[in-house]
């Protein structure tokens, strides 16, 4: 992709080659402004299709970025004032105007935008950009940070702030009744001193900070596990909150799983076994349901179920099944309008206790015991994708 930036600064200097060439009488400024906005608007697909064809000039990104003279026209020139010649000849990247700039940025990955803001201060300031930061942090952790992560994430930075806070307070106090003794003058002397490569820390609180602690799994973050425990026969089409934290290295997360005070903890986990709480509820809460008078046979559900009341609920896939009073389906099914409910879990075998329950439409809360658990809130389910998820996480055989 740098060589993609090499490519780039080529048609600059080509393009103000052009500019310098006399203007032809006549409506000239008109035709200048279509050259240009032709130029810009077409610039960065010409460049990527040339950076996919290999067509790149082999120069370093290091030599433009700090200016690189342009050829002579002639090799036949005087050498007086050929300091002056250079000077003037000379391009740098930060020459470009702001949007074209913008494009050439918004083009680079992650890792070249932090190549590049190691360049100079201001190259430096544009690269962290919260623009350019956040379509990285969409294009590759939209499906699994929400806004519950969020906010834990600014949590986590309040807390950071107020760590640093109290730190340099209890320094500049332990610094200040030092400087008071001669043996301790040179302190004060060489703070600052070298250290300009640290003034210009990374803020906390930008995109690019917390997509740098989600790539190094610094920051552990809350999402939910289809199939929690390696698809466990216990949690067979289920999702249950957990803290997550990235490796890396081989491209999967590990979980941490709070049952009932004590951690259990999963690795290995892949991208697709994720997802953002549809919810914006504490796992320990009961859901309100909102969708009882609307069931009908056939619909997908997800319905809250805990074994006992000191564990948090987790979510399990369902359908809505057929009363054993039916006498029919389609238009002469009545099911719909009858205050019980079947919820069926069509992974479990026909004898199993798990494979069908019955509410009541009217007044369900929380209903159930010790022994076959307690279920809970019910969330009718109408995306499509969402139930592809669900079926393409079925398991293998019938679970007892």
């Amino acid at each position: 992709m740098l060589y993609f930036l090499i490519s780039f600064v080529s048609f600059v200097i080509l393009s103000k080659s052009f500019t310098r060439k006399p203007h032809c009488r006549g409506d000239s400024g008109g035709e200048s402004k279509l050259v240009s906005t032709w130029f810009w608007g077409n610039l960065p697909s010409s460049l990527i299709s040339r950076v996919k064809k290999g067509s790149v000039i082999g120069l370093s990104f290091l030599q433009f970025s700090l200016g690189m003279p342009l050829k002579k026209k002639s090799l036949v020139s005087s050498k007086v004032g050929n300091n002056e010649e250079k000077e003037k000849n000379m391009v740098s990247l930060l020459d470009l105007p702001d949007l074209p700039l913008e494009i050439v940025l918004e083009h680079l990955s992650p890792a070249e935008l932090c190549r590049v803001g190691a360049v100079c201060k201001s190259l430096l300031v544009r690269s962290r950009s919260d623009y350019l930061w956040q379509k990285h942090m969409e294009r590759k952790w939209g499906k699994v940070i929400g806004a519950v992560a969020y906010r834990q994430w600014q949590c986590h930075v309040a807390s950071r702030t107020k760590e640093k806070m109290f730190s340099q307070s209890n320094q500049r106090g332990i610094f200040a009744s030092l400087q008071s003794f001669s043996p301790f003058l040179w302190l004060k002397s060489g703070r600052g001193k070298g250290n300009n490569k640290l003034r210009n820390p990374l803020p906390e609180d930008s995109i690019m900070a917390l997509y740098l602690s989600l790539e190094s799994g610094k920051f552990w973050f809350p999402a939910q596990v289809y199939n929690r425990e390696n698809g466990h026969a216990g949690f067979m089409l289920s999702c249950y909150d957990a803290h997550l934290c990235y490796d890396s290295r081989t491209d999967t997360f590990q979980a941490r799983y709070s049952p009932n005070g004590r951690w259990t903890t999963e690795e290995n986990i892949q991208w697709e076994r994720l997802r953002i709480p549809p919810i914006d509820n504490s796992p320990r809460v009961l859901y309100i349901s909102d969708c009882l008078d609307e069931l009908r046979p056939g619909d997908h559900i997800e319905i809250q179920w805990r074994r006992n009341k000191e564990f948090p609920y987790g979510w399990w896939y369902g359908v809505i099944g057929h009363l054993d009073s039916c006498q029919g389906y389609g238009s002469q099914c009545l099911c719909h309008k009858n205050d019980m409910v079947i919820l069926e879990f069509n992974q479990y075998s026909s004898g199993s206790r798990w494979r069908q329950t019955m509410i009541n439409r009217k007044d369900h809360r929380e209903e159930g015991n010790e022994i076959d658990g307690f279920y809970g809130g019910i969330r009718k389910l109408h995306s499509n994708e969402e139930i592809s998820t669900w079926k393409s996480l079925w398991p293998t055989k019938t679970v007892e």
